[in-house]
């Protein structure tokens, strides 16, 4: 029986991207050796999307309130990289990693499977 997913983020500075997943989005995790940290992410859902070139995957964090989020991560200082678009399907925006690499988020306007 399949009972979890597993995500993961490539990073240029890993150490700073997991400091930022710890202490800024305050996700909680486990050491899973030499401080190699895993973390415990919110209920998740998963969609597949037709694709013109190469198959390839995305991460998105969903918010419930996506402007009050965005206004938590500007008092930490946290960069927000791509101004709010309304989609079709909900607010999209994205916030700059440490590392450099941007994390999508977006507050889903389309029903949620992951509180089934």
């Amino acid at each position: 029986m399949i009972s979890g997913a597993h995500v993961i983020l490539y990073s240029r500075d890993a150490e700073a991207d997991r400091a930022f997943i710890r202490d800024v989005l305050g996700f909680p995790g486990v050491d899973a050796g030499g401080g190699w940290l895993i973390f415990k992410l919110p209920p998740s859902e998963v969609a597949v999307h037709p694709a013109d070139g190469p198959p390839r995957h995305e991460f998105y964090l969903m918010c419930d309130d996506l402007d009050s989020q965005l206004g938590e991560f500007r008092a930490k200082g946290v960069e927000i990289t791509r101004p709010v678009s309304e989609q079709r399907w909900g607010k999209l925006t994205a916030v700059r990693l440490p590392s450099g690499g941007e994390l999508p988020l977006y507050e889903p306007l389309h029903p949620v499977a992951h509180s089934l």
